[in-house]
């Protein structure tokens, strides 16, 4: 009656049955601890999967793009007084592109909405660099450097920030899940001390090229989806579960092939 409320339907027999037939999976078993999770093997590349992810959240630079707003907003020539309201206006364009990511997120997809959101911040983030070197030089430059911010967030809002909370729900069992949002979330808090507290000496080694640790980050967590992470869309639990035990336990033959488990033990016997 719950879900029935929750969904505004009754008809809710196909995902009935697949939170049974997981259920079923889990039959005996009891729920996780964090340090499990690093020890089971069947759960290597989920782990991975929500560690890099999780730690990009904060350390793609989305927040450090507040440290600029401010003084970029000020050479653009809007008025002192209304600079903290046109900041409240990006953390506002943040949250309507999360919310608009999870309306959209079921037809365009994890993975496009991950690989667009950090490839488009990375594209902005070498934008952004290039119009603060040279925004005493050309006056039309804050404008520019303006425009990057807005855009760097709304890039961050409709893909990582959106996507990246709902994953572990999907990639885990239901006794992994809290033991893995309790790693995200240790994560994030983590890393946002980590970014917060080292950026002004970022700021004071590289000045104007500062977000170059950001740009290879994004880089780097683009080149992972784009490789190791499947596609959860329209699927359920056993068949991503699946996806994930092939990637866990295939062992390289001599002939260059790749084996599961149940082909390696039967070529042992």
């Amino acid at each position: 009656a719950a879900l029935q409320k929750l969904r505004g339907t009754s008809d809710l027999s196909a995902e009935l049955e697949e939170m049974l037939a997981e259920q079923a999976a889990v039959k005996g078993q009891r729920a996780k601890n964090p340090w499990e999770l690093f020890q089971n093997r069947a759960l290597r590349w989920q782990l991975v999967s929500i560690i890099v992810l999780s730690s990009a959240m904060q350390l793609c630079g989305n927040d450090s793009m507040y440290f600029y707003a401010a003084y970029v907003f000020q050479e653009a020539g809007i008025p002192h007084d209304k600079i903290p309201y046109v900041v409240i206006g990006t953390g506002s364009c943040e949250l309507i592109t999360s919310v608009t990511c999870n309306m959209i997120i079921d037809y365009a997809g994890r993975r496009p909405l991950l690989l667009g959101g950090y490839i488009f911040m990375a594209g902005w983030a070498i934008v952004f660099m290039v119009a603060l070197s040279q925004q005493t030089q050309i006056s039309w430059m804050p404008y520019l450097s303006m425009a990057c911010i807005f855009a760097y967030i709304l890039s961050f809002g409709i893909g990582p920030a959106g996507v990246t909370g709902v994953l572990p729900t999907e990639v885990f069992d239901q006794m992994s899940r809290p033991a893995a949002y309790m790693i995200c979330g240790s994560l994030l808090w983590f890393n946002l001390f980590l970014v917060g507290t080292a950026f002004p000496f970022i700021v004071k080694s590289l000045a104007h090229f500062c977000y170059i640790p950001f740009l290879v980050v994004c880089v780097c967590t683009a080149l992972y989806v784009w490789f190791f992470l499947p596609e959860t869309k329209g699927k359920s639990f056993l068949e991503i579960s699946e996806e994930f035990r092939k990637r866990n336990f295939k062992t390289k033959t001599r002939a260059g092939f790749y084996k599961g488990p149940e082909e390696i033990k039967t070529t042992t016997l």
